[in-house]
């Protein structure tokens, strides 16, 4: 969205226009409860809506059926800011979650990794193990398709990559856990989920929740722009994940090793 905004630079000022990313709510319904409201970057919104479900372990396995706007009247009438996950009933009733979910939200406390930890199993099985080399280079693999970043500075980025460094999804949201749900969402449609032969990359921190998304969608290995924390770091062992952090050319700080 363009906003005209007042530039000072070296002494001197002047007005022009500048790209700003919309922020918009989306309600999420699973066969028709409403499980979250959450803050985001309109687009891919039935891959957020879908990846939310898997990874807060709404479907318990069960398999979407139909994705769409709405579902009681028109889309228009919403403005496109209400989306259907429908199972046709497989999946368990959903207990609606009344709060909005920020762009910045986040778990807290070691009672979720037990939460999370009783719900999934440890990631076992043959997975690729990335060089630290490779994991080093994501941010330059993955920068050139972050085009709402080039655009505006103010959205966050995840990424699937498979065992050579190709990146093979690139989805971009305000929150960076909604971008992580896109591209979850994005591999469950394609039938590609657990992601056990990809790696995951995010452009920020890694919270224990972005930790809980990629176990849920079975990533054995995940690499950030920036750190982690400790609940991240002890969810990531638990689940037999490889956490690297800190990522540059050149470098980077691997968290776990399984």
């Amino acid at each position: 969205m363009s906003q005209i905004v007042r530039k000072v630079a070296d002494g001197s000022a002047g007005r022009s226009p500048d790209q700003v990313i919309v922020e918009e709510p989306l309600e999420i319904r699973l066969d028709g409860t409403r499980v979250t409201t959450t803050m985001r970057t309109p687009g891919h919104d039935y891959e957020l809506a879908v990846g939310f479900c898997l990874t807060e372990g709404l479907l318990a396995g069960a398999p979407v059926q139909t994705v769409r706007y709405c579902a009681t009247g028109s889309a228009v009438d919403t403005a496109f800011n209400v989306v259907t996950v429908e199972t046709g009933g497989r999946a368990p009733e959903p207990a609606p979650r009344l709060t909005t979910t920020t762009s910045s939200c986040g778990w807290c406390g070691t009672d979720q990794v037990d939460d999370v930890a009783a719900r999934l199993t440890a990631l076992t099985g043959d997975r690729p193990a990335f060089a630290p080399e490779l994991l080093a280079s994501m941010p330059e693999r993955v920068a050139p398709h972050q085009e709402l970043f080039a655009a505006t500075g103010g959205v966050h980025a995840a990424a699937a990559f498979d065992e050579s460094g190709a990146v093979v999804l690139v989805r971009e949201d305000i929150g960076r856990h909604n971008a992580v749900d896109k591209v979850v969402g994005r591999l469950l449609l394609d039938g590609r989920v657990p992601a056990s032969g990809l790696g995951l990359f995010v452009s920020g921190r890694t919270s224990f929740e972005i930790m809980q998304k990629a176990w849920a969608a079975g990533f054995g290995t995940v690499v950030a722009v920036s750190a982690p924390s400790s609940l991240a770091v002890e969810a990531a062992r638990r689940a037999g994940i490889a956490l690297a952090g800190f990522a540059r050319p050149g470098r980077v700080n691997l968290y776990t090793e399984p």
